[in-house]
């Protein structure tokens, strides 16, 4: 599409009519969904209608059917569950029931909809749209409406958003609410480790996924759970001996809690249901453990939704409304999915019939298929978890040495890293060394050998338990080198920010002056400033924007009630702004201040306009978002200082600088599982390059493929050498020189209602169809 396609389409919905309604069981998200489709509705010109109480809402009409305007969804983003209701309805399914539904609609002037839900809500969509003329037809023929108006709308435009917490629709990496859910689970999941702990107990916890297991899983991977129930995976026979064995050994081996997830669908291998109380009956049976079972519920549809939801749902409603503007009497009804970090449209009913052969193939039993057709990301998934559930110290030791350090400042999502590293190296029969303090201690030989159970618990705590600093090697080049040889080191797993991308590049370049830095030397990137060549996401990025989005949450919140106020806060990242973005688009701030957006005291003198006029809306409270080194001459205090002058008598403004805070906690169950998978691909990786160039009774590799950042680019995993990433990275500026995020500003300035040029906006791909690629095949 060209920019003067792009243009044009801002006005394109001039004379039309869309609505959006949200169907089946609620999820985390589908309230900034509903909130990007009103105000791009509202953007290219369309009459936006909210459609209340799901289908059942629409059969019924009158007041359930509202013409929306801007302020109608403002302040709902951060909210759980859907402001406009969903309902079971007996009614639609039924010929009247739709019947009803396309008489509420065609008296509106209404060809356009909008549907958020699972499976079942889009095909019901599908057959309300196959069914379009035939019921205009009727309803003319019993004098409803007239022959003109059934001719004046006589195609019904469709489009999907899918609004499911088990992330089970083929198509799209994630669903909305799936992250969400995610979140709630591994609180809990930390909350009862400590209590565990205290009182060796053995936890079941039962979460949702009656027929996919897939927050099972990943909840599972992301807390070094000792077993596991999917119903896409029935344990073997005997799986009860097995189980009971493990908790043993885990006991014996200094233990003091046991941690068994299960999936409410969870079956053996004849389809018998495996519940949790059986499993806690077993437990305390055989082993006398005192065992407890939690069951989780509708707990995991609840809550605020993480910032991945907001983001995702906001992206995803921006496309609907621009794959609806688009849509012609030919265009098949389309879903909106995520593919890496696009948004792109996808056949709908092709989409739903491959999610029902997952269904099929697990009632046939033919479960490897199953866990195949859920899609590569769940099948790595399943892969890794059974690979650190299930591995042993090697009984063969290795003639290979590893060291494992941090660099740079402290990330969630290291610790898990390192846990998922240090197993799989002991597990080929490494010797695995720690560092402490980065290069600096690599320097100063601040090392200690690493056991199995030096990292047990690692997974879910934040910061960096080795302890890191920002310095480089080349201050100390020749002190390395010898804690190198002394060692006996082969290779090295470096996990930090753009510290430690910089620092094996030195290291690289060094090699011609020392042997001892050929060897295979791998960068895993984890900053909260998600500024590491090499890769779409850092480690610690997704923790840190959940923890800036709570803090901008309750920031908002002190407002209300109060006299109208603008909030202008301040993130870190550097010279990176994808934090502030990326925050400002999760809590709908008014605007993101970074320096790879340049902007002008006039810019600055608009947006104080807009706050003026939005205040006189009846609206509370502004957010403006800074990030740290976004202009060397307007300051947090400068901007702060000028709203305030500007907006005196309307508004009054405060200053907030976020700091440490936006370093987290816990880790975010994005950065668990990342960081866990990227910490067992980084061990095979290195054991690979060590095995291929160890001759002489050493390791020898000096090529630039043995010094490479392991990162996440679309949806491949992906080796770059750090040579390579010289070209594409800014040092000055310490980041890459193209930034993928940088997508989302256009998105985010609309949806504030800047009058922003549609031109940036890069519209969502249409996707061909097949069977690999409309497997899930997530970032997780």
């Amino acid at each position: 599409m060209t920019s003067m396609d792009l243009e044009k389409l801002k006005m394109t919905g001039a004379g039309r009519a869309l609505a959006v309604l949200t169907s089946g069981g609620d999820a985390q998200g589908m309230n900034a969904a509903v909130r990007a489709v009103t105000r791009m509705g509202i953007y290219v010109g369309a009459q936006v209608y909210l459609i209340h109480e799901g289908y059942q809402g629409l059969v019924e009409g009158g007041e359930h059917i509202k013409l929306a305007h801007w302020h109608s969804v403002t302040n709902i983003i951060q909210q759980g569950g859907t402001v406009i209701g969903s309902a079971r309805c007996k009614a639609f399914p039924t010929r009247d029931g739709r019947l009803a539904a396309a008489f509420n609609l065609v008296k509106r002037g209404i060809t356009n909809l909008c549907v958020c839900g699972g499976d079942g809500s889009l095909t019901g969509a599908n057959v309300f749209r196959s069914e379009w003329s035939g019921l205009l037809a009727e309803l003319a023929q019993k004098g409803r409406i007239t022959e003109a108006t059934a001719q004046l709308h006589d195609h019904l435009n469709i489009v999907g958003l899918v609004g499911s917490i088990d992330n089970d629709f083929c198509g799209t990496d994630m669903t909305i609410g799936a992250d969400s859910a995610l979140h709630r689970i591994m609180e809990i999941v930390d909350a009862i480790t400590t209590t565990a702990q205290s009182h060796q107990r053995t936890f079941v916890l039962e979460v949702m996924g009656r027929h996919c297991g897939y927050l099972a899983l990943v909840s599972a991977l992301a807390s070094g759970a000792d077993w596991l129930f999917i119903p896409e995976a029935p344990p073997k026979e005997g799986w009860e001996d097995r189980m009971c064995s493990r908790l043993e050994g885990s006991r014996s081996r200094g233990s003091r809690l046991n941690i068994i997830i299960v999936a409410e669908g969870a079956i053996d291998d004849e389809g018998k249901a495996i519940s949790s109380n059986y499993i806690k009956d077993l437990v305390v049976d055989r082993l006398g453990y005192d065992t407890r079972v939690t069951v989780l519920g509708h707990v995991q549809r609840g809550g605020i939704p993480s910032a991945f939801d907001r983001i995702l749902s906001s992206k995803l409603g921006v496309e609907a409304v621009v794959a609806l503007m688009e849509a012609s009497p030919n265009t098949p009804a389309c879903v909106i999915g995520l593919s890496g970090n696009q948004a792109v449209r996808l056949p709908l009913m092709e989409c739903v019939e491959m999610t029902k052969l997952v269904q099929t193939a697990m009632q046939e039993k033919r479960f490897d298929e199953a866990i195949k057709l859920r899609g590569g990301s769940f099948e790595n998934n399943w892969n890794v978890y059974k690979l650190l559930a299930f591995q042993k110290p090697a009984l063969i030791k290795s003639n290979h040495t590893m060291a494992i350090l941090n660099v740079g400042a402290p990330a969630a999502g290291m610790n898990a890293a390192i846990r998922s590293a240090v197993r799989v190296a002991i597990a080929h029969g490494h010797k695995v060394y720690a560092v402490s303090d980065g290069f600096q201690g690599l320097a100063t030989g601040a090392v200690s050998e690493m056991t199995w159970h030096s990292v047990a618990g690692w997974t879910g705590q934040g910061g960096s338990l080795l302890g890191t600093k920002r310095t480089l090697p080349s201050a100390f080049m020749e002190k390395i080198v010898e804690t190198i040889s002394k060692f006996g080191i082969s290779a090295l797993l470096v996990i930090g920010g753009f510290e430690a991308y910089e620092g094996v590049l030195q290291l690289f370049e060094s090699r011609g002056r020392f042997d001892e830095l050929c060897i295979p030397m791998c960068v895993i990137p984890a900053t909260i400033s998600n500024n590491v060549p090499g890769t779409d996401f850092s480690l610690g990025a997704d923790t840190a924007v959940n923890a800036a989005m709570e803090g901008c949450d309750t920031i908002k919140q002190s407002a209300s009630g109060t006299k109208r106020r603008v909030f202008v806060v301040e993130t870190m990242g550097g010279y990176c702004g994808y934090l502030a973005t990326c925050t400002g688009f999760a809590v709908g701030a008014d605007a993101a201040y970074i320096f790879e957006d340049p902007f002008t005291i006039k810019d600055l003198k608009t947006n104080v306009e807009h706050l003026k006029e939005k205040m006189k809306k009846d609206v509370q409270r502004g957010l403006i978002l800074r990030n740290e080194k976004a202009n060397q001459h307007y300051t947090t205090e400068f901007i702060h200082q000028l709203y305030s002058a500007e907006g005196q008598g309307v508004f009054d403004s405060r200053i907030n600088v976020l700091g440490h805070l936006q370093q987290g906690g816990a880790p975010s169950p994005f950065d668990r599982n990342f960081a866990t998978k990227l910490g067992v691909k980084a061990v095979q990786w290195l054991s690979d390059r060590m095995n291929e160039n160890y001759r002489q009774g050493r390791v020898f590799a000096n090529s630039p493929e043995t010094a490479c950042v392991l990162g996440l680019n679309r949806k491949v995993v992906s080796f770059s050498p750090v040579t390579e990433l010289k070209e594409v990275t800014d040092f000055k500026h310490r980041m890459p020189k193209n930034q993928w995020w940088f997508n989302l500003r256009p998105m985010l300035k609309m949806l504030a209602k800047y009058q922003t040029s549609f031109t940036q906006y890069v519209p969502g791909e249409i996707e061909h169809v097949t069977r690999r690629s409309l497997s899930i095949d997530s970032g997780f």
